[in-house]
């Protein structure tokens, strides 16, 4: 127990990392909670603390607004246009959290990044962190993944999330994220806990 506290805690109160870092990947939101990220992408930018806004580049689909409709939509965000780069998800007939880190990593070994922060919705932060570590891990293990949780929005206001399938106000999506965890690593999907906490422990 003490252990999944920890973990949540660093996943929430992660160091910022020296100097200016490659990527900041923003995972599909819908759009009830895309704000979220956007003002995070925003703040890196702002503080000259990433180079680009990674986003998934694909269609419409699993409650993703899209590509061409979020870089639209981070421009009206205040965010140039220069700034955003399209991560390729392409072909896939839906988007969820492992397809998203695989292709994430994929796309910052290919561009020889050595680091990136993760950036998703308060509820959905940790198993987006621990997905994209593990993904890391799998394929480009040099890489340095660093968590910044999107802005709170609130907690009470009833949205859309899992691939736009399922509505609940967005504290009942804290124990239902919790469930995902335990049951992706289960399957193997996830590394376990106890070993994201040790990649935490000796990243930097």
């Amino acid at each position: 127990m003490f252990e999944e506290i920890e973990l949540l805690l660093r996943v929430f109160a992660d160091i910022r990392p020296a100097g200016v870092v490659e990527g900041a990947y923003l995972f599909g939101q819908t759009e009830s909670n895309q704000p979220s990220v956007f003002a995070v992408a925003r703040e890196l930018l702002e503080r000259r603390q990433v180079q680009k806004i990674l986003i998934s580049d694909c269609l419409p689909k699993s409650g993703y607004i899209g590509a061409v409709a979020c870089r639209r939509a981070l421009i009206e965000f205040g965010i140039d246009s220069d700034a955003i780069l399209e991560v390729p998800m392409e072909p896939t007939e839906i988007l969820h959290t492992l397809i998203e880190s695989q292709a994430v990593v994929r796309f910052a070994k290919a561009r020889d990044y050595q680091r990136l922060i993760v950036v998703s919705s308060p509820f959905h932060q940790e198993r987006a962190f621990m997905t994209m570590v593990t993904a890391a891990l799998e394929q480009y293990p040099s890489l340095k993944i660093y968590s910044h949780p999107g802005a709170a929005q609130p907690w009470d206001e009833i949205v859309t999330h899992s691939q736009g399938q399922l509505t609940a106000i967005r504290a009942q999506w804290i124990a239902e994220e919790h469930k995902r965890i335990d049951k992706y690593i289960a399957q193997g999907d996830l590394l376990p806990r106890e070993q994201i906490l040790e990649y935490l422990r000796t990243r930097d």
